[in-house]
C-alpha cells in the first residue's frame, strides 16, 4: 500500500483523529480509479483507434444486458440524453452499435452491439481478462473471489 509520501513522513500528514483505514482505502481507491481510467481509453482505442474511453463501458454494458433503450443506457450511467446521444451516434457511426425497433413499443427504438462490435469488443474484453490472469496469477484463488466480492458489496452500496 502507499502510506508514506515522497519524504518517508505519513501520507495523511498526521491529521488528528483520522481513521487510517478510511485514510488508507480512499488512497488505494484513488490510485486503482486513475489506472482504470487510463486503461479504459487503452481499451477503447483497442477496440476501434476513434473510440472515447467512455464508449467502451456502453458496449460492455450492450454486450452484457442486450438491447436497450438510449434513455436506460442514460439512466444507468448517469449521463443526459444528449451525452448519450453523441456517444451512441459515434458507435454508429464506426459500425459497433446499431438502432432497431422496440418490438414491445413501435415508436421507441432498441440499440444493439452489432457483429462487428461484438467481435472488437469480445477480443479487447479476452485480453484484458488474460491481463488480470496473470497480474494476479501469484494470488491465491480464495484472495481473488474475496476481492471481487468485497468490489461488488461495495459497487452494490453505491447503485442502492
Amino acid at each position: 500500500m502507499h502510506n508514506t509520501g515522497a519524504d518517508g513522513t505519513a501520507a495523511d500528514g498526521g491529521q488528528p483523529g483520522a481513521d487510517h483505514a478510511f485514510l488508507s482505502l480512499e488512497r488505494e481507491l484513488a490510485v486503482f480509479l486513475r489506472r482504470a481510467r487510463a486503461s479504459s481509453g487503452e481499451l477503447a482505442r483497442e477496440v476501434h483507434p476513434d473510440l472515447e474511453s467512455a464508449a467502451y463501458g456502453l458496449l460492455l454494458r450492450l454486450a452484457d444486458a442486450g438491447a436497450q433503450r438510449a434513455t436506460e443506457l442514460a439512466a444507468f450511467f448517469g449521463v443526459g440524453k444528449a451525452t448519450m446521444s453523441r456517444q451512441l451516434h459515434t458507435l454508429e457511426k464506426l459500425g459497433l452499435v446499431a438502432r432497431e425497433p422496440d418490438p414491445a413499443d413501435g415508436r421507441a427504438v432498441l440499440v444493439r452491439i452489432t457483429d462487428e462490435g461484438r467481435t472488437r469488443f469480445t477480443r479487447v474484453r479476452d485480453a484484458r481478462r488474460a491481463r488480470y490472469a496473470r497480474r494476479l496469477a501469484s494470488w491465491d484463488r480464495a484472495e481473488v473471489a474475496e476481492l471481487a466480492r468485497l468490489l461488488h458489496r461495495l459497487n452494490e452500496g453505491d447503485e442502492a
